[in-house]
């Protein structure tokens, strides 16, 4: 018959490589988590809750020399944003350069003024250039006429204005502001995948961190059964039970791998110091009353959407600016001149003068025909590409919505299991272990799929155009 051991019986050696004389709770301390006794908050409208769940990494009062940041969703998400200020920055300045493009093809539609300023001294006299012959005496009389004069200066000012380019400027500047709003559409796409990304790492941390709780609560659990006593006071273990302690013990350790391999990464993106222990408060659920009619009655107006439409407007306007290769370049030019190049006889010093510059090409080859028929056929392309990217769109809108609402209820479900879980949780002990870890595997999934809600969702307003 066992014996019970006395209290002065020495501390059984473990078979595992751990400190001899060492408290079991010392080798393996307890870790807080989730309480049976937590609170939970009622069901809302919508058959979930509100999260109420106390965090299994709660700071401890001496955990501030640690570098504990206690934060929300909403408060990374915002502190990313700003962190990631560079690519919000390329965004903004693609904007800006395709605005500015446009602007300066509008500015074609006016004049062209410019001035010019010439100086030049010649090494020798430009000579006499004038002689006739005398009638009298036969010989040759020779004038000293300097027409083009050794020392020349000379301004002009000018202004060009065009006239049968002002077709292709028009259709230019179509082009140019298809582009600008093509970078419009795009200008949210950074801010809107930083989100993203940092809702994922977020959650992912929240799931990584319970399923530590729950690995530590197993770990006690078949801690509790290692031990038993004998009239030796020697421990008897078996195989079995040995290879239970070593898997919940590399279990552990998988989670605290994880846990610190996402906090590293979240503490990336919010560019806090590295080794910051996150506190992280669960977000409230996401509600959402997005109906199958009103995803139906939407006209996508995704990025991609918008890009192909503009690129069917870029498309036509080359097409139409193709065909102005038929027709003459006409300007009209004015100006005044000021010059000491030429002898006032021939040109005054000072004049001004107005008139009209026509080019046209009479012969090349069949150059102009090909351009227009290759415009030609881009155009119907790019008209094709719409027809498809709208349809593609459509698809997208009504598939991301049965995503959406499948995740939604999977949402509900695990919010309700984890209501429920309270009431069961009263007719046991706090600080049972299996309790502990029972709460906290439910609180990952809860997260996990309140996780995938919100990307379906997020998908869902992305294709329809909502940034």
């Amino acid at each position: 018959m066992a014996q019970e051991p006395t209290p002065s019986a020495p501390t059984p050696a473990f078979s595992l490589p751990v400190p001899n004389g060492l408290p079991l709770r010392t080798i393996f301390p307890r870790v807080p988590g989730v309480k049976a006794n937590d609170a939970v908050s009622p069901v809302n409208s919508l058959g979930g809750q509100a999260y109420s769940v106390a965090s299994s990494f709660a700071p401890s009062p001496d955990d501030s020399s640690a570098g504990v940041r206690r934060i929300t969703l909403a408060e990374a998400q915002q502190i990313a944003a700003a962190a990631s200020n560079p690519l919000v920055r390329l965004a903004q300045l693609q904007v800006e350069a395709a605005k500015q493009h446009r602007m300066g093809v509008q500015a074609q539609y006016f004049p062209n003024i410019s001035g010019t300023f010439y100086n030049m001294h010649l090494n020798k006299e430009t000579g006499k250039v004038f002689a006739l012959s005398h009638p009298l005496t036969g010989g040759v009389l020779s004038v000293p006429v300097n027409v083009i004069e050794k020392n020349q200066t000379a301004f002009n000012f000018s202004a060009v204005q065009p006239v049968t380019p002002l077709f292709a400027i028009y259709q230019l500047t179509k082009i140019a502001r298809a582009d600008e709003i093509i970078a419009r559409a795009k200008a949210g796409m950074p801010v809107a995948e930083t989100a993203s990304k940092v809702e994922k790492n977020y959650f992912d941390l929240l799931v990584a961190q319970r399923e530590l709780t729950s690995a530590e609560a197993d770990r006690r659990t078949i801690q509790s059964k290692w031990l038993t006593a004998s009239n030796s006071a020697e421990p008897r273990t078996s195989a079995e039970q040995e290879t239970d302690m070593v898997g919940a013990e590399k279990a552990v350790v998988l989670s605290e791998s994880k846990v610190k391999e996402l906090t590293a990464a979240l503490n990336e993106m919010l560019a806090l110091p590295e080794g910051t222990r996150l506190e992280l408060v669960p977000p409230e659920p996401l509600v959402e009353d997005v109906s199958m009619k009103e995803v139906a009655d939407i006209a996508a107006a995704s990025p991609e959407v918008v890009e192909a439409e503009q690129t069917a407007v870029k498309a036509h306007a080359a097409s139409i600016l193709s065909k102005t290769a038929y027709a003459p370049s006409v300007a009209i030019i004015g100006g005044y001149a000021n010059q000491n190049i030429v002898d006032k006889l021939v040109l005054p010093h000072d004049f001004s003068y107005i008139g009209i510059i026509a080019t046209y090409t009479v012969f090349d080859f069949g150059k102009r025909e090909h351009g227009v028929k290759e415009a030609r056929a881009q155009a119907e392309m790019a008209d094709l590409g719409v027809q498809l990217t709208k349809a593609k769109a459509a698809a997208g809108v009504k598939s991301s919505y049965f995503d959406l609402e499948r995740s939604r209820k999977l949402a509900l479900l695990a919010r309700r299991m984890v209501s429920a879980a309270t009431v069961v949780e009263a007719s046991y002990r706090s600080d049972n272990p299996e309790v502990e870890s029972a709460r906290a595997k439910m609180e990952a999934d809860m997260f996990r799929a309140e996780l995938e809600y919100r990307q379906a969702y997020a998908h869902l307003k992305s294709v329809m155009g909502d940034k």
